[in-house]
């Protein structure tokens, strides 16, 4: 499938004339995400042209369920933990949710693959290649983005900062 999605976008590119190199009209970025040992988790392919993002991606081994997915503002992914990859890539004051870099939740299958093809406008690959880069990451739990009814009070800062995703279980630097 996500041949599939990955072979209409280039296709599409390619029709639209944007898939000329030598015109720079088509940018690509992509991020091989990694466990905390370092082990070859899954691939990101970032394809920037008229002003949007397609992301497509493809994971394995990683526990089934709902993970939250954000791109985070600094490219430097070192386990076990990635903590060094700083907080979510957003404006200064911006609260989970809104932030640029919040992604579509993955879902993992039964079997621990999960593949996932979306696009955005919210940043370009100009500002995640910035002076410190930019990195993906792939969280423990769910994300509820930052989306806490009034009839169970009001968010946290933990909340407020990373829609509760919880731990850090895979990174991939973006290229």
């Amino acid at each position: 499938m996500l041949g599939v999605v990955l072979g209409t976008v280039a296709a599409s590119v390619a029709m639209a004339g944007g898939d000329d190199r030598h015109k720079g009209k088509t940018k690509k970025a992509t991020a091989t995400l990694v466990d905390g040992t370092g082990k070859r988790l899954g691939s990101v392919t970032l394809l920037q042209f008229r002003g949007k993002i397609t992301v497509a991606g493809r994971v394995k081994g990683v526990t089934p369920g709902f993970h939250g997915f954000h791109v985070h503002a600094v490219g430097k992914c070192e386990g076990p933990a990635f903590t060094t990859a700083g907080g979510h890539f957003a404006a200064p004051g911006q609260n989970h949710g809104a932030h640029a870099g919040d992604l579509p939740s993955l879902l993992v299958n039964a079997d621990g693959t999960a593949s996932a093809a979306f696009e955005t406008d919210r940043f370009t690959l100009a500002q995640l290649r910035d002076a410190d880069g930019s990195a993906l990451i792939v969280h423990a739990g769910p994300d509820n983005f930052a989306n806490i009814p009034p009839r169970y009070g009001t968010p946290d800062q933990e909340t407020l900062n990373t829609g509760d995703s919880g731990a850090r279980v895979a990174c991939g630097v973006v290229r």
